[in-house]
């Protein structure tokens, strides 16, 4: 089994430091990592992700074991350069179904171009607080550009986590550093040229490895984004990030979206399994045969009960991201809609019809 860490020689006066978080994939045992050495499970802390020294990690290993000495410092485990950590996503014997459901994990997306009220940074941070979403994944126009700086400040102010990233901008980049801040950067796949499936995928990595290197750089993950066409497949975002992480690129994994995924409604629960290694986030969404409509609040559609039912008894607990994407709406009652939507699904999960009646599609 492998995980993103490295077993490497220790040297004195080095400290085991805690890169950034944000990699939040949910399979740790599967292929989610980047090398063989697995950590020393007494060296994970989720809770509170922080690391002992190697002197006194030998100290407590000797008080508490009743041992004359402790492991050679050759063994501890430390970060890989670039290597991002991963939380421990295994299941708890005692969660329930829908737990990773749950207010706190969840991500607001699409909600900066496609809010009808057209909120400004401070406006939609305090807008995000009131609902009890404590992350969001920030997409924008070239618009949005010079408030770039502010969206990060009043997100501080409100306790907003950056979650994530859409695309790239220079001064966004530039921005992330000066602010230590590591978004997790959602992108499309290019590239995709070739007449076979291989080709395909080769000319696709090839085409992302300047991305793949600059966000390395930057401690960011980054996410291949499912947005139809060929790249949109999951077999192939899984071919691609696979290559990915061969050619040394570690931090790279898939986001997924509902609403790109329509026609993957019959095998969803294969195409699941497949990607589940490598997610970064799963962005949810109301189901309906052929994508009508697109988009859809959750819990009125005929089909995201039982797609989301795969997720939870899957075992998954990474991130779950509930959209806007209606220029029609106001960004606060989609959000809301969502919210919801989800309570319903998490009490139909529990107890099939402790929910109600379902959630009806507004005319």
């Amino acid at each position: 089994m492998k995980s993103g860490l490295d077993v490497i020689p220790a040297k004195s006066g080095v400290q085991i430091a805690a890169l950034d978080s944000r990699l939040r994939g949910n399979d740790v045992s599967r292929e989610s990592s980047i090398n063989n050495a697995r950590v020393p499970r007494m060296l994970r802390l989720p809770k509170n992700r922080f690391y002992l020294s190697p002197a006194v990690l030998m100290l407590t290993l000797v008080c508490c074991a009743g041992v004359s000495a402790a492991p050679p410092l050759s063994q501890v485990a430390v970060p890989a350069a670039g290597a991002t950590l991963l939380s421990d996503q295994n299941p708890s014997t005692s969660a329930t179904p829908g737990d990773v459901l749950r207010d706190e994990n969840l991500v607001a997306w699409c909600i900066v171009p496609f809010d009808k009220a057209k909120r400004g940074p401070a406006e939609r941070a305090l807008m995000l607080k009131e609902l009890g979403i404590t992350r969001c994944a920030y997409d924008w126009r070239q618009e949005h550009v010079p408030t770039f700086e502010q969206e990060i400040l009043e997100y501080k102010k409100q306790g907003i986590e950056y979650f994530a990233f859409w695309s790239t901008h220079d001064e966004a980049l530039a921005l992330f550093q000066k602010y230590d801040l590591h978004p997790q950067i959602w992108q499309m796949i290019g590239g995709d040229t070739g007449t076979t499936d291989a080709e395909k995928t080769e000319n696709a990595a090839k085409a992302m490895t300047a991305l793949a290197q600059r966000t390395a750089e930057l401690k960011c993950p980054l996410g291949l984004y499912n947005h139809g066409g060929w790249t949109g497949e999951p077999r192939n975002l899984v071919a691609v990030c696979r290559r990915l992480r061969e050619m040394g690129f570690p931090h790279v994994g898939i986001v997924y979206n509902f609403h790109h995924g329509h026609d993957h409604i019959a095998d969803w629960k294969e195409s699941f399994e497949l990607m589940k290694p490598y997610l970064l986030c799963l962005n949810l969404n109301g189901m309906n045969d052929g994508a009508q409509p697109k988009i859809l609040g959750i819990g009125k559609g005929q089909h995201e009960l039982d797609m989301i039912r795969v997720v939870t008894e899957s075992g998954y607990r990474g991130p779950i991201g509930i959209i806007d994407h209606r220029e029609e709406l106001d960004a606060r009652e989609s959000l809301q809609e969502n919210l919801d939507g989800l309570r319903w699904v998490r009490k139909e999960l529990q107890q099939p019809g402790s929910g109600g009646p379902a959630p009806q599609k507004k005319n």
